[in-house]
């Protein structure tokens, strides 16, 4: 029996970039976990579907559908598989996103192994004020981001945050192999996309990494551009302040990464976006062949 105190705060993850800009994109949920309003409950990891995983509390270990059922949640197989790109990944944004809405913070969070996706940075200024991640497809790349499995409701209070800035797409898991830490290969998940395009690195006309410090990314921004100084400077916390109050500053912001010639196109995300109305469940998505045993 464990007496960890399982607190996002006891745990450092209870940053909220949508109010803290500089800290986004948040710390990412480290290990397959259970966040459960200001709780991440740890899961304990078997060689079989995510439902039949175990959660870890403090009185009782319970099967992980069992769990959601006897909160009155969702079970697994009926909610959808997201790969987090961003704060997406924070346990602190994603309660912050749900809750304020007066919808339950009850979601499975699981870092997985994906091929073919690389993380750089949007061509746009978010409504917080900070340059938020964007996923590119990068064939050669392997990178661990974390899987949340939102039920219907909470996709779409995401959707609400995302859109229009972002669109979503479906991976299909043949083409993007994801790897979930109890060896099964996701049959596909949900991915959002900026609509902007993503950042180039001025010296290697390559996506600009994303994810790493926000403070460092504005002040190399700013030291790239006049106009950027001008309109958001001198410093990564004056340009948070003011493009977070301002719309038009933001918009004449995203503008100028364009007019100085930073933004890349995203374009191979186009034939995975989905925009039906039936959304996939994470039981509607088989593992790979060969996966489970």
């Amino acid at each position: 029996m464990t007496t960890k105190d399982r607190s996002l705060a006891a745990l450092g993850l209870n940053d909220v970039p949508a109010r803290q800009p500089l800290t986004y994109p948040g710390r990412p949920t480290p290990e397959p976990s259970l966040l459960t309003g200001d709780e991440l409950l740890q899961l304990d990891v078997r060689p079989l579907r995510l439902g039949e995983w175990f959660v870890e509390e403090q009185r009782e270990q319970r099967r992980l559908d069992e769990a959601l059922a006897e909160l009155g949640q969702v079970v697994t197989g009926r909610r959808h598989p997201v790969i987090a790109v961003g704060s997406n990944a924070s346990p602190g944004q994603v309660a912050h996103k749900l809750t304020r809405l007066g919808i339950p913070a009850t979601v499975p969070m699981v870092p997985v192994r994906v091929h073919g996706i690389g993380v750089g940075c949007s061509g746009h200024i978010s409504p917080a004020g900070y340059v938020a991640g964007t996923p590119y497809v990068d064939r050669g790349a392997e990178t661990t981001l974390v899987v949340a499995w939102l039920d219907s409701t909470q996709l779409k209070a995401v959707d609400d945050t995302e859109f229009p800035d972002y669109r979503r797409a479906i991976l299909p898991g043949d083409e993007f192999e994801m790897t979930m830490p109890s060896g099964e290969r996701l049959g596909g998940a949900y991915i959002y996309f900026s609509a902007h395009g993503v950042l180039a690195d001025p010296a290697s006309e390559r996506p600009r990494p994303g994810g790493g410090d926000q403070s460092e990314l504005l002040a190399s921004l700013l030291a790239s551009s006049a106009r950027l100084r001008e309109l958001l400077g001198p410093d990564p916390a004056a340009w948070v302040r003011r493009a977070g109050a301002d719309r038009e500053l933001r918009e004449r912001g995203t503008l100028i990464f364009g007019e100085e010639g930073w933004v890349l196109p995203q374009t191979e995300f186009l034939p995975y976006v989905d925009d039906s109305a039936e959304l996939r469940l994470y039981d509607d998505l088989q593992p790979m062949e060969g996966s489970l045993p």
